[in-house]
């Protein structure tokens, strides 16, 4: 049997026992590559065969050698009779906006196509500490700035391993459609704004976003510095659990990280939620816009299947011991865009400074006269349009004259959204939550170029993820069934700070209770064909 069939634990367990090879694991799952992923992701991709259509493209850059070598080492290990980690032997894809030594990491910019760090970001030397197999770069939107992955440079974009004609979501849609697609059975992503959770509810895998400071940032290209937060991607709730324990902990060299003691979040799993009380909101069944033609704010619900799913999560979980809290307030919530809108664009223009063309990355070759002027050009020439636009945005808020107007105020209203969370996770308050739970996305994955362009509609499909990363708590989003189109439908929990062993305990009990339910048997269109259905 082909090693894709087995999660990470399974895996893990069997290369230390002697019972698997690392080498075979990662030969089973570039195979898998080969089959179902097609061309990776380039500048020079401007046309494709029409058979490029139905595969995932999850990758800009399959690390071949650099996987081997890491096989080789975790073999000779075990030759040792050496424990060679808790992912000993499993493929780890990576989103591109890590710095890997040794491969190319372009944040899917023109900009960065030609960048090598001299260095590993402290997330991913902690994988390759625990044995894991660094396969490949996932593709992700252009320094992260989108919410379907469409907005890469490097195109193909990835595609929807359940539907090939639907995005994975993103910013982390390569690394969830890499998982889906049983092309490595974790993946490291970002989580800024919902960019783990939401690609992970449209591409059906589990996808967490710990506490802000629970994971290092060291060596990832930031975009929004005071949202950004590493996480996992996984097929199932027990190998984000063991992911998530090999990330944790504090780094040095990020001055963000937190001292926070690290639980044991495999045995958290096992302790059940009876007695948790796990809150309900009706803030979360609907989403509330701006009117592209009024400008007046609308309140649109959400894909019924969303909030029925919410509801069936929250029957089993009943079944289980669970005290449902109904009707929890979050008021706030329907400002999270906004004010997502105002401070990750202030904090991204920022952070796009340091791309230049003088010290690494492209530089335009066209005649320029003068420094300023080779700024301007390469600049207009690597970045894309999400990139521009949200230099200008960032820009023109922060600027003296409009910051109290609208980037402080912006920062008072996520105070605010921190404040309901605050409420409503206090142990002494009236709804004393050990979790929230609420639907991941207001509707399954959407067709490709539907929303494209449109960045008001594109950031509206993070209105029930962004709350999260404005308060910096934990969330983690779950399958929880199939829409009509046989698209997947994603829940999350949210936790209380650096308590994200209790909605992994919640999002375990739910995945055990519904092993049977007939929507876990339904293979992703994409894997139709491939070695994982045979």
């Amino acid at each position: 049997m082909s090693s894709i069939r087995l999660s990470a634990r399974q895996i893990a367990q069997k290369v230390r026992a002697g019972e698997l090879s690392a080498l075979d694991v990662l030969e089973d799952h570039l195979r898998q590559i080969k089959a179902v992923d097609g061309v990776p992701g380039s500048l020079q991709n401007a046309s494709l065969d029409p058979a490029e259509e139905g595969k995932v493209h999850a990758f800009i850059e399959v690390s071949t050698g650099l996987a081997r070598q890491q096989a080789e080492q975790v073999q000779a290990r075990v030759a040792r009779g050496e424990n060679p980690g808790p992912l000993a032997g499993v493929p780890v894809s990576i989103k591109d906006i890590f710095c890997v030594k040794g491969t190319t990491t372009t944040a899917a910019s023109r900009i960065l196509y030609n960048f090598r760090p001299p260095y590993t970001a402290t997330t991913v030397e902690r994988l390759e500490k625990a044995g894991a197999l660094i396969i490949g770069k996932t593709n992700l939107d252009e320094f992260t700035y989108g919410s379907s992955s469409e907005s890469s440079a490097f195109q193909p974009h990835p595609n929807n391993p359940w539907n090939t004609q639907r995005v994975t979501g993103g910013s982390s849609g390569g690394s969830a459609a890499s998982v889906a697609a049983r092309e490595a059975p974790l993946s490291l992503g970002t989580d800024t704004g919902g960019s783990i959770r939401q690609p992970a509810a449209f591409c059906g895998v589990v996808g967490l976003k710990p506490t802000y400071g629970r994971t290092s940032r060291y060596g990832l290209i930031a975009f929004g510095s005071s949202l950004d937060c590493p996480g996992p991607l996984a097929r199932d709730v027990s190998d984000a659990a063991l992911m998530l324990q090999v990330l944790a902990g504090l780094d040095p060299k990020d001055s963000t990280s937190a001292l926070a003691p690290v639980p044991d979040y495999l045995a958290a799993l096992q302790e059940g939620v009876r007695g948790m009380r796990i809150g309900l909101s009706r803030d979360y069944d609907h989403i509330t816009y701006p009117d592209t033609l009024t400008g007046e704010m609308s309140v649109q619900a959400i894909q019924p299947e969303m909030n029925s799913a919410v509801r069936d999560v929250a029957e089993v979980l009943a079944r289980l011991g669970a005290e449902i809290v109904e009707d929890v307030p979050m008021p706030n919530a329907r400002h999270g865009i906004p004010a997502y809108f105002v401070i990750s664009r202030v904090e991204a223009a920022s952070n796009l400074h340091r791309f230049d063309g003088v010290k690494y990355g492209y530089r335009t070759s066209a005649p320029v006269r003068g420094l300023s002027e080779l700024y301007r050009a390469t600049r207009a020439e690597g970045f894309g349009l999400q990139p521009k636009l949200r230099i200008l945005m960032g820009m023109y808020v922060s600027a003296a004259q409009h910051s109290a107007q609208y980037y402080q105020k912006a920062l008072r209203v996520r105070s605010m959204i921190r404040s309901d969370f605050e409420r409503a996770f206090d142990p002494r308050g009236e709804y004393r939550l050990d979790a929230l739970l609420t639907p991941t996305t207001p509707t399954t994955a959407f067709r490709r170029s539907e929303v494209m362009g449109d960045s008001v509609l594109m950031q509206y499909s993070d209105q029930m993820t962004v709350a999260g990363n404005h308060a910096g708590i934990p969330a983690v989003s779950i399958p929880a069934g199939l829409d009509p189109l046989g698209l997947p439908i994603g829940v999350q929990f949210f936790g209380m700070d650096f308590r994200e062993d209790l909605i992994l305990r919640a999002a375990y009990a739910y995945e055990q209770a519904t092993q049977s339910a007939e929507w876990r048997g339904v293979i992703p269109q994409a894997l139709r064909g491939s070695e994982v259905s045979a």
